[in-house]
């Protein structure tokens, strides 16, 4: 709000307040300030003003109509598919009249190229739980290539109680092997305990005729072992780095194998339950109880 004072008094020196400064040297006579030349102010609010409007646009929260669902889900852009999808689910999950009609889309869109789209895909099906549709999807994708995609519906599976997420939900407890997709020689690479995030860099590596390629994880964790040096060559397929799974990945896997964990999958609960280097203190009382859990599920069952 302005100053309603700077309207109505004088500048003290009989000059109208509402007459303009003459300036010298393009530094204001009667505040002895230098004015910010226009263009600068410009820039100055787009620099504001830009990001803003990227972040509105391309934020989940941010409600569409059907019409722009419409509009999102054919454009072919991964981002704005996620934001689609992701308001899908909001109708889902409030059981709104007519939000069967986006299942042929959601089915559709598990299959699409994008990674990021199918792991949303697989997350929007786990909230329409009563959808045997959605549960053959669900289970299909338990052999996608990418880790996120199969993880995300092994967590959707939970929900339909499916015990065939079972495996997935295991690997999520243990490190994850990132291989070498063709040979090459490192040139720079993380070291071990790099904590990552999906997509972070690992190593940067020379590959034949004269290029130079990248391994990004494809998961987030924590890089438990390093295989490989800089300077050295691999062929296509060795095994390069291990990822320690990080403690969202753990918490999920965990509650999963609470409500559907077998006998077998005991060992490697409870070595969560005992402590494990480098995972937070507080994950061996859940880990105690999803032990606890299966324990006493699989007395009641005989």
């Amino acid at each position: 709000m302005s100053n309603p004072r700077a309207h109505t008094e004088g500048n003290g020196d009989g000059t109208d307040e509402g007459a303009a400064p003459s300036p010298v040297g393009g530094v204001s006579a009667r505040t002895g300030r230098r004015r910010t030349p226009w263009p600068l102010a410009v820039v100055a609010v787009l620099f504001v003003v830009v990001p803003f409007l990227t972040w509105y646009w391309t934020w989940f929260g941010r409600g569409l109509s059907d019409e722009e669902i419409e509009r999102y889900l054919r454009e072919g852009n991964p981002r704005r598919t996620q934001h689609a999808l992701s308001q899908i689910a909001e109708r889902f999950e409030k059981n709104e009249t007519g939000s069967a009609r986006w299942h042929d889309d959601v089915l559709a869109l598990a299959g699409n190229p994008s990674p990021d789209v199918r792991m949303t895909a697989a997350w929007v099906m786990g909230l329409e739980h009563k959808s045997e549709e959605f549960r053959a999807r669900l289970a299909g994708l338990l052999a996608d290539p990418e880790p996120i995609v199969r993880r995300n519906a092994a967590l959707a599976l939970v929900r339909f109680g499916d015990p065939r997420c079972r495996p997935e939900l295991l690997a999520m407890l243990r490190p994850f092997s990132v291989a070498a997709p063709a040979e090459g020689k490192a040139l720079t690479a993380l070291t071990a305990g790099s904590h990552v995030k999906r997509d972070s860099l690992l190593v940067r590596y020379a590959k034949a005729p004269e290029g130079v390629g990248e391994v990004r994880s494809p998961l987030a964790g924590r890089i438990e072992t390093v295989l490989i040096k800089d300077g050295e060559s691999w062929p296509a397929g060795a095994e390069l780095f291990r990822i320690a799974p990080d403690p969202e990945q753990l918490e999920d896997a965990l509650l999963g194998l609470a409500y559907l964990g077998g006998a077998e999958d005991l060992p490697e609960v409870e070595r969560y339950a005992r402590g494990v280097e480098g995972v937070p203190e507080g994950m061996k009382a859940k880990a105690a109880r999803t032990a606890e859990a299966i324990r006493r599920r699989n007395n009641e069952g005989r």
